[in-house]
């Protein structure tokens, strides 16, 4: 209770409020509980009486307090913490957390203040009256009755005083804070104009983001303990900053993963007041953009040029930006479209040195421009190296949509909902399709031809070609819809359409080219008609407003056309297809942990792996009859046999970087990303032949593929293609994003995996259980690690089951760190642990269980002729009397930490009971050597 806690720490809080000697801390405190409502102005003079000692005063408001009760009491305890109110998103709760603060700056400048909301139109002459108290009141007194008086105003008062405090302190006096505002009011119109229609997918029609936007799973790249659901305040916010002294956060994500929505969606945001209220003017600019730009510019002209032209004073405002950084944000996204590869080589450190535009930006990027100035980027992991990385504040991944965003996404595209639930329906028992719904983008494609899919004419989609033929052929229905002609006559009457968009596409993802003026589109014949069959859509420059210029829908649906024109034309050269497939195998290392960038080969241009993912599926033997009527067949054959040689010969590449194994230990691979997307393309194909021919030369004991971003799609065709594999591996898929869905796309290659690593994999109790359930069918399946994920009680009455069925099980390294694991879920596992005769490892670091939970752990141990290897640092929170049961257990090692025949037992709160029960346990295991 906390008017208990107020009580009994009554002289430690009097210590705290008078120990400095200065009445401000007691000030802070009033000024809260004025803020919260809990005291009046009664009560505030009250406590506050002029001439009586600190001490004095303090005592008569810890009196004052305790006599309001615990509602008040609650309230002072967080004011002592220094806890913030609840509302801090909006500019009005800025008035409320900053209070103290505002107070102490506003003293001096009252009448400053009071002339900016005249002149904004937020105070009268009247409400200036108001807080002009009689000449001998306190400063400190006006300036909390000023901010009282605004609070009741709203947020453009509250925001008027924010930016007269910034002006003040900075002593800048040359821009009247009216023309900043009518800057900022222009400034959100031009951005809420840009971002309240989803540009990404709307080249069909015009859709709110309003009615469309649905969250996707953000995360931080660090492993943090109880992240919890990161929103679009984390992004700026404080949560895992792991370089203080950095202004850039990287969002990062595959195609597709919805990075760009995102951006626009904390825009529109910022446009409207409802977020980042703190900030008060927000740049947003598209790196694809970014390329048309060919003149040197400025940092201010980029700024105003590309976002938004002050109509005057722009000369005051920029010297606003410089002299606040703190107040501004700049988000670029998509820097992986950018046509130049990130570098710190050349300093610009002057804000009116004009350069390249890629030069200004990666200036900015590194704080040698704007220092201080927040920046948002968005990315593809693989465009981003160990240059930019040490510029980065924090990093983000974006990883999709979660299953109920899927739910929730198509129910958004379908008002009708028997259509929603016929849909979800069908993705949801299809468990491929279901899998690649996790992409946004793919789920939007699903859900625009939900006649396609309902109707299910040659089978449901499988593979990311299979959704793009499937809009193709939805798009060019829609173009001519008294025609009913489908599959390959559908699409002989539009090849000529096809090949024109095919060639921009093609000539634009070879030179990095996102945004298409109207000379390209001349160039390569495109014309009205396929401007209006619905891939393309106009393009949003402010910087080119009397010229149109277009985009496809997405960047996945450009690569898309740019493998049918690979495909159906005869102009391409001979080596188009080999240099598509051209990647750097040398390294076995993953690209994350490198010391110097290794953005040679396809790196350098992301879009061309997805270009050859497309190229591989549209040359699949599933596929090949949708072209007999637009190209010779033998040209088609002859292309697919070039695809296929060149995915065997890039994995013969990786195999031969596989080094020796070390002496005493296992023959093991460490994939890289691009190992993944050979794999894909492989999937793509569909050819079971050339898997099985392909993985039949690996030859190692353990495949490691940890932050290679494996999603539910990735595993899909891991499973698809490492079933082929002639030897039982362990496969380590650490660090990714498996989830549920991506644990249901593996069991199809279970049977040959004999043990599988899932740590921090976001996996819940539902997938354990359909893992459990295959596994036990599964001979050669023996270990399995689980640490970081979202595990409860639940999930162990299946790995009890487990234990219970599978007498050659192994290894249970159960590492739940970051887990929920209670009591009641020890005492579940201990009814598995009691029937198993053949576990040798069982880790149970980072749980809940308490002493029960571990005296029944305990007690299935007891006597055990197997286990040799037992984790629990963190374990206990009492004593540990069940450690005694473990005498018996002659062959354990009781390891915490990966250090052998030791026992660390730090932090915990044993007791000498327990110490004593801790010697009897190790009187006859003599294997152990050190305790802690």
């Amino acid at each position: 209770m906390a008017q208990d806690l107020v009580l009994k720490q009554r002289s430690e809080i009097l210590c705290g409020l008078c120990a400095s000697g200065s009445p401000e801390p007691l000030e802070r405190v009033l000024d809260v509980l004025l803020a919260c409502g809990e005291f009046s102005w009664e009560d505030y003079h009250n406590v506050r009486v002029q001439g009586r000692p600190l001490h004095a005063n303090a005592r008569h408001l810890l009196d004052l307090v305790y006599a309001k009760g615990e509602a008040a009491c609650q309230a002072f305890t967080e004011a002592i913490r220094e806890v913030r109110p609840e509302d801090p998103g909006r500019v009005t709760g800025m008035l409320l957390t900053r209070r103290p603060t505002l107070v102490a700056e506003l003293q001096s400048c009252m009448d400053g203040a009071l002339e900016a909301l005249l002149e904004s139109g937020c105070f009268t002459h009247e409400d200036c009256g108001d807080v002009r108290l009689p000449i001998h009141t306190p400063s400190q007194q006006v300036a909390r009755r000023l901010l009282d008086h605004v609070s009741s105003k709203g947020e453009s008062a509250a925001n008027v005083v924010l930016l007269f405090k910034s002006f003040f302190t900075s002593i800048l006096v040359y821009l009247s804070i009216t023309e900043l505002l009518i800057y900022q009011k222009k400034l959100r119109s031009s951005v809420s104009a840009q971002s309240s229609f989803l540009n990404t997918y709307g080249g069909t029609g015009h859709m709110l983001l309003d009615d469309i936007y649905t969250e996707g799973q953000l995360e931080l790249a660090q492993d943090c303990k109880d992240q919890g659901h990161l929103g679009l305040e984390d992004i700026i916010g404080t949560a895992g900053n792991v370089n203080q002294e950095a202004d850039t956060v990287l969002i990062s994500g595959d195609a597709g993963s919805g990075k760009s929505t995102l951006l626009q969606r904390l825009h529109l945001l910022w446009a409207r007041g409802a977020t980042l209220p703190e900030f008060v003017l927000l740049f947003p600019f598209s790196c694809r953009k970014l390329n048309s730009e060919l003149n040197e510019l400025s940092v201010q002209k980029l700024l105003f040029h590309h976002c938004c032209w002050p109509d005057r004073d722009q000369d005051e405002i920029f010297r606003f930006i410089l002299d606040h950084p703190h107040l501004v944000v700049i988000t670029f996204d998509g820097l992986d479209e950018l046509k130049q590869s990130f570098s710190d080589e050349r300093r610009v450190c002057c804000p009116t040195e004009p350069a390249p535009v890629h030069v200004l930006l990666f200036n900015l990027l590194q704080g040698s421009l704007l220092k201080g100035v927040r920046k948002v980027v968005t990315s593809r992991p693989e465009a981003v190296g160990s240059t930019l990385r040490k510029h980065l504040r924090k990093e983000l991944f974006l990883k999709g949509f979660s299953p109920d965003g899927i739910n929730c996404f198509v129910k958004k595209q379908h008002h009708d909902l028997s259509v929603a639930s016929k849909v979800l329906a069908s993705i949801q028992a299809n468990t491929a399709l279901f899998g690649l719904c996790h992409s946004p983008v793919l789920c939007w494609i699903v859900s625009q031809c939900h006649k396609e899919l309902l109707g299910c004419g040659d089978g449901t989609p499988q593979t990311i070609t299979d959704v793009y033929l499937m809009i193709l052929q939805h798009f060019l229905q829609h173009q001519n819809a008294s025609k009913c002609s489908e599959g390959a006559t559908l699409l002989q009457e539009h090849l000529g359409g096809i090949l024109h968009l095919g060639q921009l596409a093609f000539q634009g993802v070879e030179a990095s080219c996102y945004v298409f003026a109207g000379t390209d589109l001349e160039t390569c014949c495109v014309t009205d008609k396929e401007i209006c069959a619905g891939f393309l859509t106009q393009s949003k420059e402010m910087s080119f407003p009397q010229s149109l210029r277009y985009e496809f829908l997405h960047v996945t649906m450009q690569c898309f056309f740019a493998a049918l024109y690979i495909v159906l034309s005869n102009n391409t050269d001979r080596s188009t297809v080999a240099k598509l497939f051209e990647a750097d195998f040398s390294s076995t290392c993953f690209w994350s942990c490198l010391s110097v960038d290794h953005r040679q080969g396809l790196a350098e241009n992301p879009n061309s792996q997805i270009t050859a993912t497309f190229v591989s599926g549209l040359l699949s033997q599933r596929h090949r009859h949708l072209w007999l009527h637009c190209t010779p067949t033998t040209t088609v054959e002859k292309k697919a046999r070039q695809v296929v040689r060149c995915l065997h010969n890039g994995m013969q590449e990786h195999f031969k970087s596989i080094p020796p194994p070390v002496q005493c230990e296992k023959k093991s691979m460490h994939a890289m990303p691009g190992f993944v997307w050979l794999i894909k393309c492989i999937y793509e194909m569909r050819e079971s032949n050339m898997a099985e021919e392909v993985l039949s030369q690996l030859e190692v004991d353990h495949l490691k593929m940890t932050y290679c971003n494996i999603g539910p799609v990735e595993c899909t065709a891991l499973a698809y293609v490492l079933k082929h594999l002639r030897s039982p591996v362990g496969i380590e898929l650490d660090n990714n994003s498996v989830g549920d869905v991506g644990v249901e796309q593996l069991l199809p290659c279970l049977h040959i995996c004999k043990s599988l690593y899932l740590r921090n994999n976001n996996i819940t109790d539902e997938g354990i259980r359909k893992l459990v359930a295959k596994g036990i069918q599964c001979d050669n399946f023996q270990k399995i690690a689980l640490f970081n994920n979202r595990l409860t009680d639940a999930c162990t009455q299946h790995v009890s089951h487990l234990l219970k069925t599978k007498q050659n099980f192994l290894s249970l390294r159960f590492v739940l760190g970051n887990n929920n694991i209670t009591s009641e879920g020890a005492k579940q596992l201990a009814k598995g642990l009691e029937c198993n005769h053949s576990l040798t490892h069982l880790g149970l670091w980072g749980n809940k269980i308490g002493d029960s939970g571990a005296e029944a752990i305990a007690g299935a141990l007891e006597g055990s002729k197997t286990l040799a290897w037992l984790r629990y640092y963190f374990l206990f929170a009492g004593p540990v009397v069940s450690l005694a049961s473990l005498r018996k257990c002659s062959t354990l090692q009781l390891i915490p930490l990966p250090l052998l025949h030791c026992t660390r037992l730090t932090e915990n709160c044993i007791t000498r009971e327990g110490v004593d029960c801790l010697v009897q346990a190790l009187e006859r295991n003599k294997r152990i050597k050190s305790v802690w």
